[in-house]
Order: structure tokens, then C-alpha cells, then sequence
């Protein structure tokens, strides 16, 4: 069996009964299909050329309606006129004015003037807290990326992959956020305490896991339950293709990712990979959720992951997904072999503040990127 939780405060964790879920006989706490709604896209950009650039790039997906503004101080304004009246009077504001669509996903440039990125990022969840943000990053605000990531920013794509990047990117995160609306309510259902999955390598396994371990925390705020999401979703990626498949993360890097997705299909079919799980296991209370991810491939070291903040690495989406588990989640631990991801999260109080040890669990080394 796979090493014990050594990043959780939890004295027990669940090792029995787990079942195996696999495209076939996997039944997600929702049997329905997901249906999404048509994505309203807002992006803040004060430079005209990038703004044409991502607004010509997300106008080709079918049914995306994209709204633009130049300024942060634009973005907020915008966000909260399509807030109820109510809510817009206890921010000392009123209007009259008819309010624009609720942007579905917020996406925004860290460099404009009178409003830094971590600012922006703060005042959105202050207005917004349920609004999911994708930060466009450059090698001069890499620093302040990762600080807006853990402000409550959701995702980020590098400036200049947007290519090849920005809409798949969008689309992740506005999965996993649609999915987390579908679940969150404090009556949906009883808090387990705790939960067990055996996967097949099939993605379309992670969106219904997402959805069940959410389904767990109903009384934790929209913004942690989104950074719980994409930290889930990146792990559960990261085990099956780069883990039990040993698909390389470098076939991403190129201008496009169609030679990544083909080995992905691939090796799928391959009974040396085929027979590899992935096994998840989550521990829940009012105040912590804990997750282990474990898969059967060959393990990796993860100070060998490129750090997307440095410059030579600022072309690359490899270590995009280490940086924004370790961003979201407040501990993070992998197993020697290099097959075992835990990930704990403490819940926020009202106050804004962790219930727990958010210090210990900061200045832990396996929490920072290598």
C-alpha cells in the first residue's frame, strides 16, 4: 500500500471497501450530464494589441460571448453592476443603469496601471467570491502571479502561449466551476468522512470525482471549493497521463499539443498501461479536507518539474499545475517514490483567516515549488 498521509493532520484514513470506478460502471454522486451554460467571458487588458489577441482567439469557440474592458478599476465596476441592488448598496454604490451579463469567468493581465494584480484579485473575491479568475502572465510578474494565485486566482496562462493555451485553459476552469455550482448547498447532502475512488486513465472520470469530493464540503465558501477543484483536477491529470501513461508534460510546450493527446490515446490502449489505476482517498471535517492521489506508474521527482516563474521557462505550461497545487492547497507532500500526491486544505473562517496551522503548513518545504 501506497505511504500514509504525512502532510495531514488526521490520525486515521480511509483504506477499506474502495470500489473501482472505471467509463463504463462509474456512477457519480449526479448521474446527469453536465450541462453547461453559454460562457460569458470578461478580459481586463489595457494594452489594445494583447486585448485583440485573446478576443479574436475566444470568439472562434462556438457560443462564447466575450465582454472587454482596460482597466482593473473597469473589471470591479463591471462585476458589480450585475450584482443585486441590494448587494451594490452595501458597497456604498448605487445605479440604475442596466446591469451587463455575470461574466462566467474573469480573465485579466497582472500589469495595468492604478490596480496591481494581487489587488484586482482581492477586490473580485470581496465582490465576487464564487467569480473564477485566470491571471495572463508574463516573466516580469511571475512573483506576483504566484502571490494572486493565492489571494484567490484560479489558474493562469503564460502571455506568450496564448496560441496554443488560453481556451483550454478557460475551459478546465470553467468546469470544474460549473461543477462546484451544481453541488453547493448546505442541505445537498450529509458531510462524509470519508470517501475512496479506484479510477481507470480516462479523463472523463475527473470532472465526476471533482464533483463527488465537492459534494463533502458544503459549508466551505465558493472560493475554496473552486482552488480544491483545480488543485484535484491538476493532480488527477498529472497521475494518469504523466503517471500511469508516462506521457511527458514537454509534448505541451510545442506550438501545438496535438503529439501529447496522441500518445495519451495511445498508450490507453496499451496493456501495460491499461492495467494502471489511479487511486483517490479524501478525509473530511468542518475544518479540513484531506486528499491523496496515488497512481502505479514509475514516480517522478518533483524538483526535476520546470518552475514556470523562471524566465527560461516562461514558453512552457510544464510545472503550471505543481505551482497551482501548491498555490491553493495549504500542505503538500509526495510520497519517495514519486507516485503519491497529498494535498491538505483548511478551511477559511468567516474572517477570512485559516481555522488551523496555516503558518506550519506555509513554511513547509514540500509546499513551495522546487
Amino acid at each position: 500500500m501506497p505511504d500514509r498521509l504525512t502532510a495531514c493532520s488526521a490520525k486515521h484514513f480511509y483504506r477499506r471497501n474502495a470500489g473501482t470506478a472505471s467509463s463504463a460502471n462509474f456512477v457519480p454522486f449526479s448521474t446527469f450530464p453536465l450541462e453547461l451554460n453559454v460562457p460569458n467571458i470578461l478580459i481586463a487588458d489595457d494594452n489594445p494589441v494583447d486585448l485583440k489577441l485573446m478576443q479574436g482567439l475566444l470568439k472562434k469557440q462556438k457560443d462564447w460571448h466575450v465582454d472587454t474592458v482596460t482597466s482593473g478599476h473597469a473589471a470591479i465596476a463591471w462585476i458589480q453592476r450585475q450584482m443585486p441592488d441590494s448587494k451594490l448598496q452595501s458597497h456604498g454604490q448605487q445605479t440604475t443603469a442596466t446591469p451587463p451579463r455575470r461574466p462566467s469567468i474573469l480573465v485579466t493581465d497582472l500589469q495595468m496601471p492604478n490596480m496591481d494584480g494581487i489587488e484586482l484579485v482581492r477586490e473580485v473575491k470581496r465582490t465576487d467570491p464564487g467569480l473564477p479568475i485566470l491571471l495572463i502572465t508574463s516573466s516580469q510578474n511571475m512573483d506576483v502571479a504566484e502571490a494572486a494565485l493565492r489571494a484567490g486566482a484560479t489558474s493562469f496562462s503564460p502571455k506568450h502561449s496564448l496560441a496554443t493555451d488560453l481556451v483550454g485553459t478557460i475551459t478546465q476552469v470553467l468546469d470544474v466551476a460549473q461543477r462546484m455550482r451544481y453541488t453547493h448547498s448546505e442541505t445537498f447532502c450529509a458531510v462524509p468522512e470519508h470517501q475512496a475512488f479506484v479510477l481507470n486513465n480516462e479523463a472523463s472520470l475527473i470532472g465526476p470525482t471533482i464533483e463527488n469530493l465537492q459534494n463533502g464540503l458544503p459549508k466551505w465558501s465558493q472560493a475554496d471549493r473552486l482552488q480544491i477543484g483545480m488543485a484535484v483536477e491538476e493532480a488527477l491529470t498529472n497521475a494518469m497521463h504523466h503517471g500511469n501513461l508516462e506521457v511527458s508534460s514537454e509534448l505541451r510546450d510545442g506550438d501545438t499539443e496535438a503529439g501529447y493527446y496522441q500518445a495519451i490515446a495511445q498508450r490507453k490502449d496499451l496493456a501495460q498501461f491499461r492495467r494502471r489505476k489511479v487511486r483517490v482517498e479524501a478525509e473530511y471535517s468542518d475544518d479540513h479536507i484531506c486528499i491523496q492521489i496515488s497512481d502505479q506508474g514509475a514516480g517522478f521527482n518533483p524538483k526535476s518539474v520546470p518552475d514556470p516563474r523562471l524566465h527560461e521557462n516562461l514558453d512552457r505550461v510544464s510545472g503550471r499545475g505543481l505551482l497551482l497545487i501548491r498555490s491553493f492547497m495549504d500542505q503538500v507532500a509526495h510520497n519517495a517514490a514519486g507516485n503519491q500526491i497529498t494535498m491538505t486544505k483548511l478551511r477559511k473562517a468567516d474572517g477570512g483567516q485559516d481555522t488551523g496551522l496555516k503558518d506550519s503548513a506555509a513554511s513547509s518545504p514540500s509546499s513551495r515549488i522546487p
